[in-house]
């Protein structure tokens, strides 16, 4: 993804992520349980959309971070799937799904070579496929990771959203206050946020918590998420840094 299309890190980029964990988190289940694609066949058209969405951004001329957020729902509505998929369908432990996932993103940040961003005003590592594909194994984990504490742990979607916010909050307060921007830093909070996003948004639609249902979750944590980007965009024109 070309780096003026790429948004600069910051209290307004953390909390659009954030958000859109939790939107992806109740696309994802309203593709499996309202469109009826289960876990498995609602990955490939995703998989499709996202390849459409890179192709189309790498021929645009002008700079938006549209297509960046875009990219990161699709994603984060596949790795939702993928998640129960794993731990759901083919009933792999959680323990040894989140110890498998979290082995297979070390290897990506591990194999990739990351080059010295032009874009000096961002902390977001580079959007080569290494990143998009950690981020597709970062959402799995945080999906297998927020359902391992609502119900093996047995702290519900109320209860584990609760400790997953503290912990995210934690997180965000290390790496602002104590300076902590390394790569390595950078995607733990990717997986902090997937990991609540996923209780936050079983706990809106779910019927153990404020039961709105998923159409209803969906599209209000949806327009939640639209409203936020447009208040960044009119705060702060994306853009601004580089001119």
């Amino acid at each position: 993804m070309q780096t003026r299309n790429v948004p600069a890190t910051g209290p307004g980029y953390w909390t659009a992520l954030s958000v859109a964990s939790v939107f992806g988190a109740n696309m994802g289940d309203f593709c499996s349980k309202i469109l009826h694609l289960g876990h498995a066949n609602g990955l490939l058209p995703l998989a499709i959309l996202f390849a459409a969405i890179l192709a189309v951004e790498r021929r645009a001329t002008a700079a938006t971070v549209a297509f960046y957020w875009l990219a990161v729902i699709v994603l984060r509505t596949a790795a939702t799937n993928a998640g129960d998929l794993l731990t759901h369908d083919f009933a792999i432990p959680y323990p040894a799904a989140m110890a498998g996932l979290a082995a297979l993103l070390a290897a990506i940040l591990v194999v990739e070579r990351p080059s010295p961003t032009v874009w000096r005003n961002a902390s977001v590592p580079d959007t080569n496929l290494y990143y998009w594909a950690a981020m597709m194994v970062a959402g799995t984990l945080g999906t297998a990771a927020g359902d391992y504490v609502a119900d093996v742990l047995g702290l519900g979607a109320g209860g584990a959203s609760l400790a997953l916010c503290a912990v995210l909050a934690t997180v965000l307060t290390i790496r602002t206050i104590g300076g902590f921007t390394s790569r390595a830093s950078y995607w733990i909070t990717i997986v902090a946020i997937r990991s609540a996003g996923t209780t936050v948004g079983d706990y809106l639609a779910g019927r153990h918590g404020l039961d709105f249902g998923l159409p209803v979750s969906t599209a209000a944590t949806g327009l939640v998420f639209v409203t936020i980007l447009a208040a960044l965009f009119y705060a702060k024109p994306p853009n601004a840094a580089a001119a």
